[in-house]
């Protein structure tokens, strides 16, 4: 596994195999679109990296896709986010965020969301 993730963080693997046992309904309703992608993208589940741990990840993309319950809609939560994706960017990874009620209500929407982002990332790697 350290072999694909450069940043791994063993000290949080405990959390994160907790975090997969558990998922949230919204998580579960997601992780079916994009484990069986039609594009062969391998996204992993409850990565730990650096200091955080990433609801969905694609390495090669360095998209980390976060499903967002209530508790991040309160200012305590927006800040904290919001601290957590600058220092996300810094080191060259973005942040997608969808509410969990878009996923449980809106998921053929949320996936082409994120196949969007993903087809415009194959296309700026694709050579000119």
């Amino acid at each position: 596994m350290h072999k694909h993730f450069p940043d791994y963080s063993p000290r949080l693997v405990p959390n994160a195999r907790k975090l997969r046992r558990e998922m949230t309904d919204a998580e579960r309703k997601l992780w079916p679109v994009l484990r069986g992608n039609p594009l062969g993208i391998k996204f992993r589940r409850q990565v730990p990296l650096g200091k955080h741990i990433f609801d969905f990840y694609y390495h090669e993309a360095r998209l980390n896709i976060e499903i967002d319950g209530s508790q991040h809609y309160t200012e305590e939560g927006r800040q904290k986010d919001g601290l957590r994706d600058s220092d996300l960017r810094k080191h060259g990874i973005e942040v997608m965020r969808f509410s969990d009620r878009d996923v449980l209500t809106n998921l053929v929407g949320v996936g082409e969301v994120i196949y969007e982002k993903l087809e415009s990332f194959f296309e700026d790697e694709t050579p000119s």
